[in-house]
């Protein structure tokens, strides 16, 4: 009899409880895709399996609490996966995102690895959604613009007649020597199908001198024109020293029709040695359902005879090998993409 009163209370309190709990959603993107691509090395085309051509196949918990008068705690671990072979990004396991914070009437503030203001706007301004080959990602990476920062303090301010502010610092943590500290400013608006950003990062390399970032992007939806995307960025480096700044252009367009979407960009990456390449690409999707579609994608790259750019997706690049100057990357990819 006591067994069967303490089980009839556990179940009376279930809901009490549950209101109390972090509200947690798990959710995720499956993404594969046959890739046949030649890197413009001399070994030539190879075909692949490859996982994250369209969108980086991921998975992620995120929730929030409510602590009343307005306030907020919120979370949001990510982690990326290939689906190719089921293996966990090498960088480690919520390396796409780790962060928990407050949101509320002054804003958002976070606390972990978090997306760069720069990568805000060139997310936001990138027709490609950061996927396809020949997307703006090609301009993040080692010796480029800053897209992750471990070790970070963010803030988002609310939105004030479609102005927001960024700002964030993100630790090196080094007891001797330059910090290896970053810090990072950005604003944007956005107003109907209008978005408009720019931002900005200092970098204090650990070996010596300043690091500088720049990016600005824009988009246009016509909801007039069946829904007419033009989105456009600039995004640059300048590492301490000379010569070897890094400029890149995109210029993207996006059409949807029914079920269909076709996008293109055309890109240009610039070295201030005189290096070039100049990039355009092609993709085309078809929804199967809210949650689920199928695509195909062709990217090419032109490099002059001093480059060696590379032609980036979600998560893989084809960049020639530093002794193949002048290789021109090309790639061609039928895949899936799962949204959960």
């Amino acid at each position: 009899m006591q067994v069967k009163r303490l089980a009839a209370a556990v179940v009376a309190l279930t809901p009490l409880f549950a209101a109390a709990q972090t509200n947690v959603t798990l959710y995720g993107v499956v993404d594969a895709a046959i890739e046949s691509g030649d890197a413009g090395n001399p070994d030539g085309r190879h075909t692949n399996v490859q996982s994250g051509n369209q969108s980086g196949s991921r998975f992620g918990f995120r929730g929030s609490e409510d602590l009343g008068n307005g306030l907020k705690a919120i979370f949001n671990l990510e982690a990326g996966v290939a689906v190719d072979t089921g293996a966990q990004d090498s960088s480690g396991l919520f390396q796409r995102r780790a962060v928990v914070g407050l949101e509320g009437a002054f804003g958002t503030l976070t606390l972990g690895r978090e997306y760069s203001p720069i990568a805000v706007v060139a997310g936001a301004s990138d027709e490609f959604g950061q996927g396809f080959y020949g997307t703006n990602l090609s301009a993040f990476g080692s010796g480029k613009v800053t897209r992750r920062l471990a070790n970070s303090v963010n803030y988002k301010s609310a939105s004030f007649n479609g102005f927001d502010l960024l700002a964030t610092y993100s630790a090196g943590e080094k007891t001797t020597g330059p910090s290896g500290d970053l810090k990072g400013i950005g604003a944007e608006y956005k107003m109907g199908g209008l978005y408009l950003g720019a931002a900005y990062h200092t970098l204090k390399r650990v070996s010596s001198g300043n690091d500088k970032e720049y990016g600005a992007g824009a988009a246009y939806t016509f909801a007039d024109v069946g829904g007419l995307e033009i989105k456009a960025n600039y995004l640059s480096a300048d590492p301490d020293g000379a010569n070897n700044k890094f400029k890149q252009y995109n210029l993207g367009a996006g059409y949807p029709f029914g079920p269909s979407k076709v996008y293109v960009n055309l890109q240009q990456n610039k070295l201030e040695n005189g290096a070039k390449g100049n990039a355009w690409a092609l993709a085309y999707s078809y929804s199967l359902s809210k949650r689920t579609n199928l695509y195909a994608s062709y990217a090419n790259m032109n490099n002059n005879g001093l480059a060696t750019f590379g032609l980036n997706s979600g998560s893989n690049n084809l960049t020639p090998a530093a002794t193949s100057l002048g290789g021109d990357p090309s790639v061609f990819t039928v895949g899936m993409r799962h949204a959960f």
